[in-house]
């Protein structure tokens, strides 16, 4: 009784917060999961693409100097801006960095621990940045000390990749309509990634695509 009392002076004010931080918070994961389903269909793995692109045809794409980073974050399938890259351009660089930015529940990660680099082909390799939760996601600065394992490149000269996507509602999307509309007024809100990760301004290209939640 005391405590509904509480509500009737102004205690409904953080009941009201909190449900809406629930609501924000459930619909961000569910919508989250219904993309990331959807796309797993069109998804090309990455070796098989790597396999098929670097087989001499009459169908290869011109080769062009320079190194592209593709930032993702499913190491194993091609990205997505890969994939329009070369449906649009009809290009492929000498060299191709595959990137995925993880945050770890660390306050900081160590220089030695900071990357790994896998090398796919010739052509394509695959890299990891590693920053505690605490860091400032400065990627160019950390993909300097990269130059130390053989991915030399000039950052300058570098092209970044970016997969941007734009989400259209879908009646059978498995969420309600306010829902669908809530998860993309969310996801268009979300930082830029070519600021949060402290890309050099001039050197991203973002490739769009629409995607039907």
């Amino acid at each position: 009784g005391a405590n509904l009392l509480k509500i009737h002076d102004g205690g409904y004010v953080p009941v009201m917060i909190a449900t809406a931080f629930t609501v924000i918070m459930w619909t961000w994961r569910r919508g989250t999961a219904i993309l990331m389903e959807k796309t797993r269909h069109t998804d090309i793995p990455l070796s098989s693409f790597v396999s098929s692109i670097e087989r001499k045809s009459d169908h290869s794409p011109a080769h062009v100097p320079g190194t592209a980073i593709f930032l993702t974050s499913d190491p194993e399938s091609a990205p997505a801006a890969l994939l329009h890259n070369l449906k649009h351009n009809h290009v492929l660089h000498d060299k191709n960095v595959i990137l995925t930015i993880r945050t770890i529940n660390k306050p900081r990660v160590a220089q030695e621990d900071r990357y790994t680099v896998e090398k796919v082909s010739d052509r394509f390799s695959r890299v990891e940045l590693r920053f505690g939760f605490m860091e400032s996601q400065n990627v160019s600065q950390a993909l300097a000390t990269l130059r130390k394992t053989g991915l030399k490149f000039d950052i300058m000269s570098t092209s970044f990749y970016l997969g941007r996507r734009k989400l259209v509602p879908d009646a059978k999307s498995g969420m309600p309509h306010w829902q669908d509309r809530l998860y993309i007024a969310l996801a268009n809100a979300a930082t830029d990634p070519s600021d949060y990760f402290r890309l050099p301004a001039n050197r991203v290209v973002e490739l769009g695509s629409h995607v039907i939640i």
